[in-house]
Parts: structure tokens; sequence; C-alpha cells
């Protein structure tokens, strides 16, 4: 039995900045008042929620005419249409942890789980020493676990969620099925066990938005998370006939919750911690939520709707995973980044869809890809023509902006029976209005020269569209060039497998350090994110001659990433009920891998080698997280600790969690210290020439061989010097937990350092690589 060890350090010399304040007029304010009181009913919590908000009202006006949610299950605390006044008064009073106004938070929007199991079957299958289920397995011997989706609902009637072969409902699930609009009680089965909706409140300066009245999915983002985290094997699944197979869950032998928290347009803080309530209160074991803030709104732990839902759920023994959003590939972007929380990037998978340029003459075919199910000849007999050729005689026409064809620029009569060649860029106007523009101008197809996303596929359907290179531009623009007629024609999609190399960090996924938690690394991991097919609701956009709408769809996002990680939770928890939700983050954390189909180091989707920041630990291995060796473990107090050093005082503290009434913080207490925090990985800040820092971490064997001995290796750059003691840890049947110290010594005042340290899984050492990147600007 092979036992391996994991842990990433990153040190770096940075100052993130802040984030920038809520919007101050919503009339719906969150009233945050920490942990339920022990031995609190729920009856008694809803009544003094009630008494609370009277107090502060005018004679005449009753409370329950203004609370909208009321949290008393893992958590105290509600939502009320207050005005600003009133929200004021209530931040005075005693047991008021936070009052804020209700944010509206964003979605972070088959064969990812065969490439995962694949990627580790290719790198580590040499290195395994004994089998194990894999994370795609439709049973476990231990326990039935629930996951729990905060979400845009879900649509029942998808084989995704079919009951046949469960047993059961698990005698821990307390949920409700809730009727809705278009959905009925008996929609739930024993795999879909529970659905709840919620008021999404009101935005735009009181714009009330309406939230459907149903746990049905209108956006489809939550079917597709769902049936990513825990849908049924079905076979033949495809988009249109791409992406054939066996769509399935990462742990399909899971139930599913779903708490509808969002509609297309948001999702209400108020609703997301309303979720969050009542799913520690239903039982479930893995929470997962592909949804946050913006990275430019970077809200206080204490009125962060998801820090305060997870860090009550974490309490309970719940394991959060959250994405980690999409506003990469800038640095400091990444959101859900509280320690508590699992922390998801986003990757590719080793499959493209290609769309090719076939040109007249000799020259050969140009690779694009994009999805279209071009009905043009397969003859190369449409004449090409490059957008600035087609420039017209408008006022606000451009050379420029017609070579991206933008709306308006462009001579239809130019361009009629014509392919356009158009250049794009991420500040033009999306692809699918300069294809609808181009469609209804005339044009028979369109080639979009599209460096930046290339990777993630848009579906243009029946319009002949393909998206290439600049590289690939240039062969284009030469043989246009080269001809007085030029022409070309437009292949119809096709499914290519075992594309190389992948995984890649997707441009999109949002990149660390956190600009709140510095010397903690985010994200935790990395997973599939982009083109992911699962299950989708019924459209009416079908392609020409198709008379049924799929039943899945591709779709990309970190979003798509954080249900693969649920997944793999929910396995290992499977496997292990009595692990904490820091022990399972641990397994899934230190099984990651940094190397891709070509047993290369990942790169970024632009070509660049991937750093700790694109995908913290490394690309998820649900295989290898079911048999870590080691876990890096993390009670209660350890959460009071970085509570403390974050900057809280012991006083509110006792009013977010109920810690013994002797607690209080280290006179010592500093953001520095939040480094010994026990985490998988390292972060250190601000380590200066000269200036040295010892963090320490404890390991727990959780492996079948109770004598196990590990042995450290260090490689480590001139700029810095590291240090670990002891240097050997030895285990035994009587000793199942130790500790090391890592001293980290800087020499290089110009760079920023950060460091990745892995173990290999054949031998039972530390081997730690270390990358200085001086024009690093966090």
């Amino acid at each position: 039995m092979w036992f391996p060890l994991c842990f990433v350090v990153v040190v770096a010399l940075l100052v993130a900045p802040g984030g920038c304040q809520g919007d101050k007029g919503s009339q719906v304010y969150v009233v945050y008042m920490g942990a339920v009181p022990p031995r609190t009913s729920p009856d008694f919590l809803r009544q003094s929620h009630l008494r609370l908000v009277g107090t502060i009202l005018k004679r005449g006006k009753l409370a329950q005419s203004v609370v909208v949610q009321q949290y008393k299950h893992g958590f105290s605390g509600f939502a009320a249409r207050l005005s600003k006044d009133e929200a004021a008064a209530l931040r005075h009073k005693p047991g008021v942890v936070s009052v804020f106004a209700d944010p509206v938070y964003q979605l972070h929007t088959t064969r990812s789980w065969d490439f995962l199991q694949q990627t580790d079957v290719k790198i580590d299958s040499a290195k395994r020493r004994s089998p194990r289920p894999t994370a795609a397995s439709t049973s476990a011997p231990t326990t039935d676990t629930i996951i729990g989706l905060l979400d845009s609902g879900i649509w029942p009637e998808s084989p995704s969620f079919d009951d046949a072969g469960f047993g059961p409902v698990p005698s821990k699930w307390k949920g409700v099925c809730m009727a809705g609009d278009d959905f009925n009680t008996s929609n739930c089965n024993k795999k879909l066990i529970g659905a709840r909706y919620y008021d999404l409140g009101e935005v735009d300066g009181g714009r009330t938005r309406s939230s459907g009245g149903s746990p049905r999915d209108a956006a489809g983002h939550g079917t597709h998370t769902s049936s990513t985290a825990a849908g049924n094997a079905v076979t033949g699944a495809s988009y249109y006939g791409l992406a054939q197979g066996t769509a399935k869950g990462g742990s399909a032998a899971s139930r599913v919750a779903m708490y509808r928290v969002c509609s297309d347009e948001g999702c209400a803080g108020s609703a997301i911690l309303a979720g969050f309530d009542d799913a520690i209160g239903d039982g479930v074991d893995v929470i997962s939520v592909s949804l946050g803030a913006s990275p430019y709104f970077s809200p206080d732990f204490s009125e962060d709707p998801i820090a305060i839902g997870s860090f009550h759920a974490v309490a309970k023994g719940v394991m959060v995973v959250c994405s980690a959003g999409n506003a990469g590939p800038e640095a400091s972007t990444v959101v859900n980044a509280a320690p508590w929380i699992m922390t998801v990037a986003a990757t590719t998978i080793d499959r493209d869809f290609e769309s090719d340029v076939v040109l007249g003459g000799n020259s050969s075919a140009v690779k694009g890809g994009a999805i279209n199910f071009s009905n043009l000849d397969k003859s190369p007999k449409y004449p090409l023509i490059a957008g600035a050729s087609a420039k017209s005689s408008s006022a606000s026409s451009t050379s420029d902006s017609a070579s991206h064809c933008e709306p308006g620029t462009l001579d239809a009569g130019k361009i009629k029976g014509k392919i356009v060649l158009c250049n794009h860029s991420q500040s033009d106007t999306s692809k699918m209005v300069k294809a609808d523009e181009l469609q209804s101008a005339g044009a028979v197809g369109c080639i979009l020269v599209n460096d930046f996303g290339r990777a993630v596929t848009t579906a243009y359907l029946d319009f002949p569209v393909t998206e290439v290179t600049s590289a690939a531009a240039a062969d284009l623009h030469k043989y246009i060039a080269s001809t007085s007629e030029p022409v070309a024609t437009i292949t119809p999609t096709i499914t290519v497998t075992e594309y190389k190399p992948a995984p890649v960090v997707a441009y999109f996924s949002s990149r660390g350090p956190s600009s709140q938690t510095g010397n903690i690394l985010k994200p935790d991991v990395a997973a599939p994110g982009v083109n992911i097919l699962a299950s989708w609701i019924p459209t009416t956009s079908l392609p020409a001659g198709q008379k049924q709408p799929s039943q899945f769809n591709l779709v990309s996002g970190t979003s798509m990433a954080c249900p693969h990680v649920a997944g793999a939770a929910a396995t290992v928890k499977a496997w292990n009920p009595t692990w904490s939700p820091a022990a399972i983050r641990s397994a899934i954390m230190t099984a990651a891998t940094q190397l891709n189909n070509d047993k290369a180091p990942m790169t970024t989707d632009a070509g660049t080698a991937a750093t700790p920041f694109d995908y913290g630990a490394g690309q998820v291995n649900p295989t290898g997280a079911l048999d870590p060796g080691l876990v890096y473990d993390l009670a209660a107090d350890d959460y009071l600790s970085f509570l403390c050093n974050y900057g809280y005082g012991a006083s509110q503290i006792k009013l977010i969690t109920s810690p013994p009434a002797a607690f209080s913080c280290a006179g010592n207490a500093s953001k520095d210290l939040i480094s010994d925090l026990n985490y998988p990985s390292i972060a250190v800040t601000g380590l200066g020439a000269g200036a040295s820092r010892t963090v320490t971490r404890e390991v727990t064997n959780v492996g079948a061989q109770e004598d196990a001995t590990y042995t450290v290796a260090v490689s480590a750059p001139a700029g810095l010097d590291v240090k670990v003691v002891p240097s050997k840890l030895q285990f035994t049947s009587s000793v199942k937990k130790l500790a090391f110290q890592v001293t980290f010594s800087g020499k290089n005042t110009g760079a920023k350092l950060y460091v990745q340290c892995s173990s290999t899984k054949l031998l039972a050492f530390w081997s730690c690589s270390f990358m200085i990147n001086s024009n690093y600007n966090g």
C-alpha cells in the first residue's frame, strides 16, 4: 500500500486590494445572529426574531409583514424588508453579528468523469499498489450520501434522476418536496429526494424579481450541476449527436436535494442563506454551490451569505464545495475563498469539437472549432471575404470595426452569399450577436478569429460558424491574397476525443491569490469545467431536422467544475462516513495531479505554465482521493483561531459560534498566523530578504498500513531556503498523528515566490519544486 503526502506552498510578496461596497438601497436586509444557542427550538427562534424586529418598527406595523426569511436550523437570523434607519437600529441590538443589504450573486456559468479516471490510469497506474473503487462507482459499501445543491432548480423528468434500483430514502433525511408551479410532490422520488424554492427578494432599486414559485429549473443550470454531481449513468447521451457516450455523475449512488435559490437573473443572498439553513436541517452530507459574488465586491465573511452558511454547515459536519468564479485570467479574482470552503477552479478535458475551413485550389484545410450543424456543400465553392473588405460607407464603420464584423459596419451587398472572416476580441460585441447579424445580412457562414477562449465551444446550431486561432487566420488571409476568387466551405462539427494537451486551466477560471485570505492558497483544486455534457431542460432552439430537444447540453464555467468535486467528496464520504469536511478536502487535495495527458506539467489555455494560483493543488483525482494515506484535519478550535487571526474579536466570535465560556483570542493574533491553519497547503505573504517564517502542520495516518515512514526531500531556488523538521515521520499502531514544521527563509527581495510541494505516489517522500515569478502583480 502506498501512502501519498502532498502539500502546496505559496510564498508571495503582495498586497491585494479590497472589494467595493454593496448596494445600500436595497429594501431587503439580512440580519445575521450567529450560531443557534444550545437547546433552543426553532419555534423559540422564530418568535425571538419577530420580537426583535418589532422593537424597531413603527407602532401598528407587524413584524410578520416585513420578515421574508427566517434561519433557525444551522444558524440564527432572518431577512426582512426594512428602511435604512430600521436596519441601522438593528445593528446595535444585542446578539446581532451583522446587518447587510440583501446581495445578488450570480451563477458561475459524460466524458468528464471518464477523462478523470483515464488521467489517473495513464499517469498513476504504475504507482498504485492496491485496487480501490472509482469515484464514479455506482455503489458504496458504508453509507448513503445526500448531495444538496443551491442552484436554479431541477428538471425532475431527466433520466439522470430516475430512481430505478434505489432503496428507501435514508432515515436521516428530514427534508421535504415542495409543490409549486408545474411541480408536484410526486416529482420527487428515491433519487431526487427533496426540492425547495425560495422568495428571491428585491433587486435594482426595489424591482421585485419573480422566484418562479417552483423548484422546477427554468435556466438549466441547476439540472446540469445536479446531474454532474450525482446523475445516474445514462447511455447514448449526446448533444444532437456530439459528445456521444454515457453521461454520469461523480457519485451516481448519492441522493439529490435541490434548493432553488436562483433564477436566471441571479441569486438573492437571503435565499442562499435559507438554502444553507434548510440543507443543514434536512441532513445533507455535501452542499454544492456553483455561484458567488463578484470579485470586485468582496464582503466581509460576516456579511457574505455563502461564507456564513458554509461556516455553520461545516460546523455541523457538512462538506461545502464552491466554484471559484469566472473572472479569470486576471489575478486575485477568486471568490468563495473562506478556509472552511473547498474552492474549485476549471480545466478542460480531452475532448474538442472540430469544424474546419476547407479552402479552394490545392490549399489544405484549416482547423477550427465550434458547434455547428452546417448544411454547406462539402466542396469549397462559397466566396470568402474578410470583414475589412466588406466595410460599409457608414460614418460609424472603420476598417478596424469592420474587420471585427461589428453590427452595422458591413455592407450587406458585399457579404451576401459569402463566408465572412471576422476578428474577435473580449471587448467586442458577443459572438452570437455577430453571427445573427451576418446571417440576417445574407452571409452563408462566418469564421471568427478568436485566440481568447477558443477552448470554450460556442453552439451556433444551423448557421455555419467556426473559430480559428490567429496563426490559422494568417493562412486564410494568405490564401485570400493569393487569388482573385477565394472560395471556402465550413464543415459540420465532429467530436475529437483523446485531445492533447489536457487538462489545461480555462481562461475564464478565477485566479488566486485571494484578496481576503492571502495566507491561504486559493483555489484549492481544479476540475473539468469546459464543454461539460450533462442534463438540461427542454429548449425550443433546435437544429434543423431535429424534432425533439436534446436532454443534454454542453456548458462551461467553474459552475461545472464545482459539482465534479462535490461528487468526488460524496464518494469519499460514503467510504469514510466519520471523516470531517477538512479530512475529505485533504484527501482530494493531496491526491490531485499537476500533470496533463502528455505527462507534462499543466499549462493554461494560453500555453503558459500553470501555477498553484491557477489550479491550487492540481487536477482532482477521484480515485486517488479514496486512499490518501495521510490527511490534514481541522477541528472547530482551528477555525476559531483563524477568525481571531483574521481580525475578529472574541466577543464577536462568541456571537458567531458557541465556544467555551473561557474562550479568548491570543494576544499575538495576526493575519501572519493564518499560515499556521492546518491546511493541506501553505501560503506565506510578506517574506523579504533576511526574513524567515515557520509554520506547523499535523498529519493523521488513515491508511491501512499502521507502520509507515515518510522522509522529506526539498528542492528550493536560490531565492528561498526551506527546512522541514523533523525530516522523517514514523507512524505506528499507537502513533496516528505527527506534526512537522516548515521554515522559510527569504533571500530575494525582487521576486514574488510561490512554491509547490507534492509527493510521488510510489515513494514515501515529499518532493518540492519552487518557482520565482518577478512579474506577478497581485
